[in-house]
């Protein structure tokens, strides 16, 4: 599931792959920019912020891609086959004479010019991996809305940018609340420590590409806390884990290491 860590190490792949090097091949197989051509031009440097990858090329142009839930770009050499999806999954293709980076089912793909891209990622809170990093304005707008649940405000890239579901459930078993406290609810030094422990989660699982972990060494059967483990005993405690399938994404949760309200609906 891409998160920002997932997003960051995607465009340090493309960066390696496109970066310095000019376009031999461009192919952008939405209807909006079906006819634009990006050969010729060389590509500057590939960015994530928050989830967003903005792929910058001369001429003042970026290419805006958003991977959300299902979207993904990979990179491949020349002559060897793609693996990432049938041939109409395909939504943009960028090659060098080196490499060829081919992005699948990007639910959001936009050519803007590059002085526009505050228009696409301006709203976006402090980012977690970015160089920007603000933890107080962070913590700051987390809790901007006292009534608002700890997980909506979490996913909400406005208070800061790069935390999807995994560590929404991760992050919420780590500060001990239901993911349906009111922020306002916690304890007046849990959101530094929320922020503070997001931004080490990322730093540290950005360099894991194949597997992301949230517990410490010493827990036994570690990887994540609460993320997908679902009916299986809790890694601190031993409650089964719970989880709520009422909304648009799953949420897991312990119900004995984390206080504060549950869902309106009756959780698995």
């Amino acid at each position: 599931m891409p998160e920002g860590d997932t997003v960051w190490q995607t465009a340090r792949r493309l960066h390696g792959a496109l970066a310095g090097r000019v376009l031999t091949r461009s192919d952008l197989r939405v209807p909006r920019f079906a006819t634009a051509d990006l050969t010729g031009r060389g590509v500057l440097d590939v960015t994530p912020r928050g989830k967003h990858l903005l792929t910058r090329v001369e001429g003042g142009l970026t290419l805006h891609s958003h991977l959300r839930m299902e979207g993904a770009w990979h990179v491949y050499a020349p002559g060897v086959h793609w693996r990432g999806g049938p041939t109409h999954q395909i939504r943009a293709i960028l090659g060098n004479t080196e490499a060829v980076a081919v992005g699948y089912r990007l639910p959001v793909l936009a050519l803007i010019r590059t002085a526009d891209e505050p228009d696409v990622v301006g709203h976006l809170g402090p980012d977690l991996l970015g160089p920007d990093w603000d933890a107080v304005e962070a913590a700051r707008r987390l809790t901007a809305d006292p009534a608002r649940p700890l997980g909506e405000a979490l996913l909400d890239q406005r208070n800061l940018a790069g935390i999807g579901n995994v560590y929404k459930c991760e992050l919420a078993f780590l500060a001990a609340a239901s993911p349906w406290l009111p922020v306002g609810e916690l304890g007046p030094d849990v959101p530094a420590r929320l922020v503070a422990t997001a931004h080490r989660l990322l730093e540290a699982n950005k360099d894991r590409p194949d597997r992301r972990t949230t517990t410490t060494r010493s827990v036994r059967g570690g990887g994540l806390y609460v993320y997908g483990r679902g009916g299986r005993p809790c890694l601190r405690c031993g409650a089964p884990v719970r989880k709520d399938e009422s909304g648009d994404r799953i949420t897991y949760w312990c119900p004995g290491c984390q206080q504060g309200p549950l869902p309106q609906s009756p959780p698995s």
